[in-house]
């Protein structure tokens, strides 16, 4: 394999894997995630949330550098508008937690997505996020086709 070949195999594994369902991604509990009492600090949770649908984003095609260029006509941003969580149990340093994310639905300029944060089988937290994405000059902006395809499960959409 040549080395473009290399780096791709290997940013693929880093961005995770798209799922029949959507996205899953898998992320480790570092010391500088936990707080004094050993486990994760709640506003960490954010960051592992947000990696798996960054990373969703990126493996279904959408990368934040290609908006940020105006490829699309215009610069676009995406903005979380609206997240739900419940927080069920505490991860701790050194957990292998997995990220799962899948779109529930697209309309208009939203999509909505729920994510569920897991150790093995157990779910420690789950998540509904609504998203948009915005143009330059802050107001919605509708969701490409081709982005729509890529969201949602296969077979839906």
């Amino acid at each position: 394999m040549d080395d473009h070949g290399e780096r791709e195999r290997l940013l693929a594994g880093i961005s995770g894997e798209l799922t029949p369902s959507g996205h899953r991604l898998m992320a480790r509990v570092y010391y500088a995630d936990t707080d004094f009492s050993g486990v994760v600090y709640h506003a960490r949770y954010l960051e592992f949330l947000e990696r798996g649908r960054s990373d969703f984003l990126r493996l279904a095609g959408v990368h934040h550098t290609e908006l940020a260029d105006g490829k699309h006509g215009e610069k676009l941003v995406w903005i979380v508008r609206r997240m739900e969580i419940d927080f069920r149990s505490p991860a701790r340093i050194d957990d292998i937690l997995t990220v799962d994310t899948r779109t529930q639905d697209i309309s208009g300029a939203r999509i909505r997505m729920a994510q569920q944060l897991k150790r093995g089988q157990e779910v420690l937290v789950e998540a509904r996020v609504e998203a948009a994405i915005i143009g330059e000059n802050g107001r919605p902006r509708r969701f490409p086709r081709d982005w729509i395809a890529a969201f949602m499960p296969h077979g839906e959409g």
